[in-house]
């Protein structure tokens, strides 16, 4: 398995960059702040990986989840869409599933599956976890908005247009973990609150 190294990691962040902030604003993202957005993404990442590497699937969330008949426990879960599995940090696939970026997860659902996890690795340092979790989430989130947008605005596909404002609001509560305080004043110097929303389907940039 490849390592979920920093260059994929910024890869997928740089996402955000090269496909919403430029619709939004409708013009390229200059390359001044496109370059500082990244940096403040390779600062932080160190931190994500403050915790144990294993194999990471990228795209863990329910629907990619299948029960199979005749099985009992976890092995009754079948896995799909695990081709662009990497080894990454166990945070990864967690905040997946449970800031799913197409259907709301109840806080307290979500809530109580952290503390499962972490009940299930006592050895888990919980600060480093938390801040590894904010981090990865962000990052997921950041690049999903961006997919999101380029699947509308490249693909023709508006319908995940839908689901932005509900990125939207976990990249936000992301964003308030302290190892997040420098991207969060970038975002707030880039896009106000009150430009992050969806792309208008049918117009054109």
């Amino acid at each position: 398995m490849p390592p979920y190294d920093d260059a994929r990691l910024l890869a997928e962040a740089a996402l955000f960059a090269d496909w919403f902030l430029p619709d939004v604003a409708d013009r390229p993202t200059p390359p001044s702040l496109r370059a500082e957005y990244l940096d403040l993404w390779r600062a932080v990442l160190p931190r994500a990986r403050a915790v144990p590497a294993s194999l990471v699937l990228r795209d863990y969330h329910v629907d990619n989840l299948m029960r199979i008949a005749r099985r009992e426990s976890v092995a009754a879960c079948g896995l799909l869409d695990f081709q662009d599995a990497v080894i990454g940090p166990v945070a990864y696939d967690l905040v997946s599933l449970l800031e799913d970026a197409r259907r709301d997860v109840l806080p307290d659902v979500a809530s109580a599956m952290r503390a499962r996890y972490l009940a299930a690795f006592p050895t888990l340092d919980h600060e480093a976890f938390a801040a590894s979790c904010a981090i990865l989430a962000a990052q997921r989130n950041a690049k999903i908005i961006g997919i999101f947008t380029r699947l509308f605005r490249r693909d023709g596909k508006p319908q995940y247009l839908a689901h932005i404002p509900r990125v939207w609001r976990l990249l936000d509560s992301d964003l308030r973990h302290p190892a997040l305080a420098d991207i969060r004043a970038w975002f707030a110097r880039a896009i106000p609150p009150s430009r992050r929303t969806a792309p208008v389907a049918g117009a054109v940039v």
